[in-house]
């Protein structure tokens, strides 16, 4: 006779059935990610592939709490067993964008104290096991006194006050890095809709608002009202359907345009009103002008400050202040306003009537459409669209 807890568990059903899918889909990017890096040795893959799994890892308690283990179970151990790894995540979701964002990233042995918090609470977590497992008659219930009177009661709060500050300020200083990152590409790169980040714009995005709602849940359930579980099951369903999102998006994103970029330029240490006034720094500018003028190197899309400066016989410094100092302008912002100067050229002299806004806008240099309009917005406060209509009225 087939015994009575395999007709209970697994219960297939309305809360636990999406979870499960997302969460054996999540575990198949992760995997898929950690095979990649073993393949490719990219750093980043490895990284993702942990923040994929520990995602997944964390759905599990609710996962088979609906699928209605602890009904049916009812001594499991599975509290024991089961450990938070919110900060381990926070550090990793730190260092993926890092890994990004920084050329030949490679961990160095400081890195790893931003796990020390982590093993602290796993030290206590495996002591509270082996207090409770030496307690009589700890076969026969689910939670030994060490879980019910100190895990509980004093650990867990104290843990997730902790997990909140860290999540809080890894987050912050990923965002920062994010930013910066962004601001830097505006002064390499004159067409950088390659090189956005939208990826990880929006990576920091999802996992925020994960962070966000779930703070606001416990603020509800402890200050306000008390959360059912079902309430609950909002943002494990939310969190699961991130994971998916995350290792699909993380895992076909080509990041090596974005970590092969090297930053590694050494200021030219000089007053602006110095270089300003410096004949050098006035014949520096004169060549760039020339040039320009002459060859027009703004019409290739993938026009960048090291082949720029190749061209000219300066090194990526010298045309960074010169760039800078003397036009006033990042390199982007500098290439760019040639090529919306090229295309209101042609759009006066009437090629709108041969050829598409968007042809004008592919032979004067840019290489997509979202770029040109936000460019061509940004630099003349108004749309091409609108440009047009107003120079045609």
């Amino acid at each position: 006779m087939m015994p009575y807890s395999l007709f209970v568990f697994p219960n297939f059903n309305l809360y636990s059935t999406p979870l499960l899918v997302l969460v054996l889909q999540g575990l198949i990017l992760g995997v898929m990610l950690l095979v990649r890096f073993i393949q490719k040795k990219n750093i980043n893959d490895v990284l993702l592939a942990s923040i994929v799994l520990i995602t997944c890892y964390h759905r599990t308690t609710y996962t088979i709490g609906f699928m209605d283990w602890y009904d049916t179970f009812r001594n499991t151990k599975i509290n024991y067993y089961l450990v938070s790894l919110g900060m381990v995540l926070a550090p990793l979701i730190y260092f993926y964008v890092k890994s990004i964002t920084i050329a030949d990233f490679k961990f160095k042995k400081k890195d790893f104290w931003h796990l020390v918090p982590w093993l602290l609470f796993f030290i206590i977590k495996l002591g509270v096991l082996l207090y409770d497992i030496n307690q009589p008659n700890f076969d026969n219930v689910q939670n030994g006194p060490a879980v019910e009177n100190l895990l509980w009661k004093y650990v867990d709060p104290l843990v997730t006050f902790f997990s909140t500050a860290q999540m809080l300020l890894y987050l912050a200083f990923t965002f920062q890095l994010f930013y910066n990152y962004r601001k830097k590409i505006q002064d390499f790169f004159s067409n950088t809709y390659k090189l956005e980040l939208n990826w990880i714009r929006n990576f920091l995005y999802v996992y925020s608002f994960i962070f966000i709602y779930g703070i606001l849940q416990i603020f509800i359930d402890e200050f306000i009202i008390e959360l059912s579980w079902t309430q609950k099951w909002w943002l494990q369903f939310c969190s699961a359907l991130i994971v998916i999102y995350v290792g699909v998006k993380g895992y076909f994103t080509d990041l090596i345009p974005l970590t092969s970029i090297n930053f590694d330029v050494k200021s030219i240490k000089k007053s602006q009103k110095k270089k300003k006034e410096s004949e050098e720094f006035k014949d520096k500018k004169h060549i760039v002008n020339q040039y320009f003028e002459a060859e027009k190197p703004y019409l290739n899309p993938d026009l960048n400050l090291s082949e720029l400066a190749n061209e000219l016989q300066m090194n990526r410094a010298e045309l960074s202040e010169v760039i800078n100092s003397g036009f006033g302008q990042n390199f982007n912002d500098f290439i760019n306003s040639f090529r919306v100067n090229l295309v209101k050229e042609k759009l006066a002299g009437g090629e709108h009537a041969k050829i598409s806004l968007l042809g004008i806008a592919l032979d004067s240099g840019f290489n997509s459409k979202a770029t040109f309009n936000r460019v061509f917005k940004k630099l003349t406060n108004t749309s091409p669209t609108e440009f047009l209509q107003r120079m045609n009225n």
